[in-house]
């Protein structure tokens, strides 16, 4: 896992530079990762309190749930970089020569499938986030909510990956299959990370 082994100063100055990769679906697996890991904190900030002993159970089959995710966002990172590889090669392949579709063909679809991955991913979390906030200590709910805007942002950034490469498919069937599989998690996830939002801002005397 080159991608998460750099310090966060070796990974932004590389994100700003012209390097391929990391990019934007990398960076969104980060940031949805950094949303499970506030969900995490909200856990652990909760376990073991006598106040929140009737949820401790929950807490801690949360904490296990968003840590498997955490781990699983962080390989996305990688899994992001090393699909554009193949696809960066692809592009360099003469338009005449008779491979080229084909190949292109294969490498679109893994550069798709990751970030519709991440987008899968996020959404998981978006769920845990929720029972966080209605469960978790209520020193710690601004954590909830802050993880499930993370999460929100790293959804939507992550359907933009997707759709930069489906775009570009020349199965058009294939392509309409993979985008309505990434507007299902849009529309299933993005007004819940929002509930989770508008709750934790009443619940801190906001609007």
């Amino acid at each position: 896992m080159e991608m998460m082994h750099k310090t966060c100063e070796e990974f932004l100055a590389e994100l700003a530079s012209k390097s391929a990769t990391p990019g934007g679906g990398g960076a969104a697996a980060l940031v949805g990762a950094v949303g499970a890991a506030l969900g995490n904190m909200v856990g652990c900030l909760t376990a073991g309190k006598p106040k929140y002993a009737a949820v401790e159970a929950d807490i801690l089959a949360l904490n296990e749930k968003a840590a498997a995710l955490r781990a699983r966002l962080e390989g996305l990172v990688e899994a992001d970089a090393a699909a554009f590889a193949p696809l960066a090669k692809a592009y360099g392949i003469p338009k005449d020569d008779p491979s080229r579709a084909a190949v292109m063909a294969q490498a679109l679809d893994a550069a798709a499938a990751v970030p519709l991955e991440i987008m899968e991913a996020c959404g998981e979390a978006i769920a845990l986030l929720e029972a966080y906030e209605a469960k978790g200590s209520v020193l710690a709910v601004s954590d909830a909510g802050c993880g499930a805007l993370f999460c929100r942002a790293a959804l939507e950034a992550a359907g933009l990956n997707v759709a930069v490469n489906t775009r570009l498919m020349a199965d058009r069937a294939h392509a309409a299959e993979l985008d309505a599989r990434a507007g299902a998690l849009r529309a299933e996830y993005l007004s819940r990370a929002e509930a989770v939002y508008v709750n934790v801002s009443k619940r801190l005397g906001g609007n």
